[in-house]
């Protein structure tokens, strides 16, 4: 029996290690010579020496603090307003450029600002595109995973049934997955254009009372458009996952449930979603890893803008990369996206372990 198990731990190696060897190629060996390149000042071409950094490159893009800062006052003691009455402040910069007694602010920029009565409280980074990219993919992760999981477990509750021509709803809800991601973006793009479908169908519905908008031109609505593309993108991809999870619950529970006159709402709390909680974690992983990975998108229809609005962590990483040829940056920001997402997947598994 021993020299069986052997040879069978033998056979199950060998078959693996085409597989292990193609993760180590292309996944653990790469991370690691990024982390390396990210400990110096490496570019994609230049006639310098490559040298040693050490953290620089992280301290560059993680250095933030709060400057506090007091309006300006007059020779007579009082606060200097200006038309509006609102207080008139000192420039960021007199503090962040060549002065002496805030070295700790040196080299920063003005991110954003809020009051605390009449001090000003203002964000300062070194990277203040980096934390704007940062911002965006965590508000694009928060909106996406949820709205998208829970749409394709609607969508697989529906199509879980046996009734005519199912197959086609389930082709259908399934077809932008397989349309590449790059044409869907620009099938969209033209879609959110000033005189595109969706102002024209707005501006019908309305009987003429919305003027339209330029959906990916405005910071205010170029993130969300985004949003609301993505999701329904991929929807789709989910969508099988959550209804292969439910072909795997036994009927027998939900007769048991019938028979003891449990709701609708009843046998999904106690049947239903108990018997989908693996399935609610791979879910959960899958779109949060692929949010994070958002850069297609950007790419495509807003390029980053419009001021910095749409910029996400993998987008820099590329533009900092290739654009800018500041492969040590480019490789830093990998690793603190890595780390992250890393991060944030053990806290969904154990959020959502079983107790």
């Amino acid at each position: 029996m021993a020299s069986k198990l052997t040879t069978s731990n033998r056979a199950g190696w060998a078959f693996a290690l085409p597989g292990f060897g193609l993760l180590a190629m292309f996944i653990v060996v790469p991370f690691f010579f990024a982390f390396f390149l990210s400990l110096t000042n490496q570019r994609l071409i230049s006639p310098n020496p490559t040298e040693f950094v050490g953290l620089d490159n992280y301290r560059n893009l993680l250095g933030i603090r709060v400057l506090s800062i007091e309006p300006e006052v007059n020779a007579a003691g009082e606060i200097v307003r200006d038309e509006t009455g609102a207080p008139e402040y000192p420039r960021v910069r007199t503090f962040t450029r060549n002065n002496p007694d805030y070295p700790q602010y040196a080299g920063m920029r003005e991110w954003f600002r809020w009051h605390s009565g009449d001090t000003a409280k203002v964000v300062v980074a070194r990277d203040v595109v980096f934390w704007k990219s940062l911002r965006n993919t965590l508000m694009f992760v928060l909106v996406v995973a949820p709205v998208q999981g829970a749409l394709a477990l609607g969508l697989a509750l529906l199509i879980n049934q046996r009734l005519r021509a199912i197959n086609i709803y389930r082709a259908i809800y399934f077809m932008p997955v397989v349309v590449s991601i790059v044409v869907v973006s620009l099938l969209w793009r033209f879609l959110y254009a000033e005189e595109g479908l969706l102002n024209s169908i707005l501006h019908g519905l309305s009987f003429g009372m919305f003027e339209g908008r330029d959906w990916l031109g405005d910071p205010d609505t170029a993130l969300g458009a985004i949003k609301a593309m993505s999701i329904w993108q991929a929807v789709g991809f989910h969508m099988v996952i959550w209804l292969s999870g439910l072909q795997t619950i036994s009927p027998t529970l939900y007769e048991a449930s019938a028979i003891e006159g449990a709701s609708k709402w009843q046998t999904f709390r106690y049947v239903t979603w108990p018997g989908l909680r693996n399935t609610a974690v791979l879910v959960l992983i899958v779109i949060t890893m692929q949010a994070f990975a958002l850069f297609a998108q950007i790419d495509v229809m807003t390029n980053g803008g419009p001021l910095d609005s749409t910029t996400t962590v993998v987008f820099q990483a590329v533009e900092r990369g290739y654009g800018k040829q500041d492969i040590s940056g480019g490789a830093a920001i990998s690793v603190i996206l890595f780390l992250l997402v890393l991060t944030i997947s053990l806290i969904q598994r154990y959020l959502t372990r079983e107790k």
